[in-house]
């Protein structure tokens, strides 16, 4: 056998398990922001959860192709969004910039980890990890996120962010921190999962 051809075989032996992978973690993401709470235009869900989550155990290109499934899914009708919403009305809402930059924030998070992850398991794998949710969650999802919403409420930036975005703040902390320890005990059980 050629070298093309079996790394073409190996390419082809991957491309199932990493479609499966994407669809759990799509459905997964799907079910945490089922878990609703309501303030405001902005609802307390975790979403953030499950997209730090697929980003720090599939990486940064399955990890946002999962995210970008479940945003496909969520506009094509399926009820997956935030209180079982769905549709492109939602989209184009007032928490649309957050599920837009929620498939950058998963690149960023994705990269963080695989570059944690280099060199396996350390000490400081966990302390890259939230580092890299934190960094995603105020260099993309913030300005993003934020920013679309003032533009929808017709508010502006620095508003919107202290009165809708900041009292998340130390909820989305929590929620990373809980990605990340499910993440470490993931990559412990399956240490070639983001690796490979």
């Amino acid at each position: 056998m050629s070298t093309s051809t079996a790394v073409a075989a190996r390419t082809r032996s991957f491309a199932p398990a990493d479609l499966a992978y994407i669809a759990v973690f799509a459905a997964l993401l799907s079910a945490l922001s089922q878990i609703t709470v309501s303030f405001g235009p902005v609802p307390f869900t975790l979403q953030t959860l499950g997209v730090a989550l697929a980003a720090l155990v599939l990486g940064p290109w399955r990890g946002a192709a999962a995210v970008l499934l479940y945003i496909v899914v969520g506009v094509a009708g399926l009820p997956v969004f935030a209180g079982g919403k769905a549709g492109l009305s939602v989209f184009l809402g007032p928490t649309g910039g957050y599920l837009l930059s929620f498939v950058l924030g998963t690149v960023l998070i994705g990269l963080a980890a695989k570059w944690a992850l280099r060199s396996g398991l350390s000490a400081m794998t966990s302390v890259w990890f939230f580092l890299g949710c934190l960094a995603a969650r105020y260099l993309v999802v913030l300005p993003v996120g934020v920013g679309w919403l003032a533009a929808y409420l017709d508010k502006p930036f620095i508003e919107a962010m202290v009165t809708i975005d900041m009292p998340f703040w130390i909820w989305d902390a929590a929620k990373s921190l809980l990605a990340v320890l499910i993440a470490v005990a993931v990559h412990k059980a399956f240490p070639r999962l983001l690796g490979r």
